[in-house]
């Protein structure tokens, strides 16, 4: 079962009405659901002369309708990857409206998927040429904006269903991450829609949620997940029946693999990718794998140790430099082996410490701010180092270091993901500075090592 469907025939006859795409609880939707609501949703999209259109969905089915209904409608789907009010205020400049199922205070239309109308005529053809565009940190600290083909995206879900179609065949998709973000997207929906088999709307939150389906109706599923969640499994669980774990956004420990595979009795398997690049790699963790390229994926070491990645995934023919520091075998596999930029993942998550050094410096009171990763354990959190002003000085005395850190931290919330949030907090006359006049990285880390 690896033949796709790319995005264009999703709609197309090539599948009869009462084909499943989505369940929502209990509740099978059908294609024919499908065609309704985009067909209505393309039929307001065409009256309005927005063409940029952020999507902010819980709903994942309601995600996918708008999506459709956008490109067939000649729109921009614009993916930021979060639906935080305030964010979304400060990038405005980057979309024209929004569709979303949540209430949203925003200076634009934001619509939702509710309103119910008549659908006035055909889909047209969605454009060879059509795209998205989705938003993921840089190592600049602003949020950096790449544009994704279709066909790219097209592309990556048949490559994914030649590696697992067959082990999909009659599963339901269950996830813990989010379709906003280009893993949760590809491997939720695209490659859901395009082999033909339904997706869960409801993203898996907690790991109890996974037994649901034991209980129901002992369906067989895909469960795409991470790192961070596999780590919380409760194996004393019931084991629901699973055909393929897919876990990526960061490295899988061991002895978290092996974990996974005596509870459900499979390995799991990870992927090596970006949004930037699309998938790039993959491995499966019946040992201390190795990554292997997907087909058409090349690598290329310039003098400086850094490493450029072509493929067809990615637009630029020059390829994408990596952040990331590769070690090749002669077989042609590879092991990663860090990064060489200030972004860093925590719980799966891209988080750039130079974002949250800007925030920072943006709260009254605060002059400068250094920020790095701090380890306690086997958890990594955010520590910032800060050096404040009159006011920022005055606050601290009058207010008491737990009020002011906790208003920081509140204020930082508009903006930041929770992990992206600091953790451990140290005020400090002077940020140190090394003999080149550069921030003492050592001695800042220091500052976390001490006893207080």
């Amino acid at each position: 079962m690896n033949n796709t469907l790319p995005l264009s025939k999703w709609l197309s006859d090539a599948r009869s009405n009462d084909h499943v795409v989505a369940r929502r609880a209990d509740k099978n939707l059908f294609l024919a659901d499908l065609r309704r609501d985009v067909g209505m949703l393309h039929a307001r999209l065409i009256t309005c002369s927005a063409l940029r259109w952020a999507l902010c969905f819980h709903d994942s089915y309601q995600f996918c309708v708008a999506l459709l209904a956008l490109l067939h409608a000649a729109k921009v789907p614009v993916l930021l990857g979060h639906s935080r009010n305030a964010q979304l205020i400060e990038q405005q400049a980057h979309f024209d409206a929004v569709l979303s199922d949540m209430s949203l205070d925003l200076p634009c239309a934001v619509w939702s998927l509710s309103e119910t109308g008549n659908i006035t005529q055909p889909l047209p053809p969605v454009s060879d040429t059509a795209s998205m565009t989705l938003f993921t940190s840089g190592s600049t600290g602003e949020p950096r904006r790449i544009i994704k083909q279709i066909n790219a995206m097209d592309c990556e879900a048949a490559w994914l269903a030649q590696l697992w179609g067959e082990r999909m065949d009659g599963c339901l998709i269950r996830s813990s991450v989010n379709h906003q973000h280009l893993y949760g997207l590809t491997s939720r929906i695209w490659l859901a829609q395009a082999l033909g088999i339904p997706f869960e709307c409801e993203m898996v939150a907690f790991p109890e949620q996974l037994t649901r389906n034991v209980v129901h109706n002992n369906q067989r599923s895909v469960f795409i997940s991470s790192p961070a969640f596999l780590q919380r499994l409760d194996t004393q669980l019931p084991a629901p029946p699973t055909a393929l774990v897919v876990s990526a956004g960061g490295p899988l420990t061991q002895k978290d693999a092996q974990r996974v595979h005596q509870w459900l009795g499979l390995h799991v398997d990870e992927i090596y990718g970006s949004t930037e690049t699309g998938v790039m790699a993959w491995r499966s963790r019946q040992a201390e794998a190795q990554w292997q390229r997907f087909p058409g994926v090349k690598f290329e070491r310039d003098l400086q140790d850094n490493w450029r990645v072509m493929s067809p995934l990615i637009a630029d023919p020059e390829g994408f430099l990596l952040d990331d520091r590769l070690t090749f075998a002669a077989d042609g596999t590879f092991r990663l082996d860090g990064r060489h930029d200030r972004v860093v993942k925590i719980e799966e998550k891209r988080i750039s410490l130079s974002e949250i050094e800007r925030r920072l410096t943006t709260l009254e009171g605060i002059d400068q701010a250094a920020v790095l990763l701090v380890q306690r354990g086997k958890r990594q959190c955010i520590g910032a180092v800060l050096v404040l002003n009159s006011n920022g000085l005055y606050g601290l005395n009058h207010a008491g270091r737990g009020v002011q850190i906790r208003r920081w931290r509140q204020q930082l919330s508009d903006w930041l993901e929770p992990v992206a949030i600091p953790r451990y907090w140290r005020i400090v006359s002077e940020i140190p500075l090394n003999q080149q006049s550069k921030r003492s990285w050592p001695q800042l880390q220091e500052l976390f090592n001490e006893t207080h």
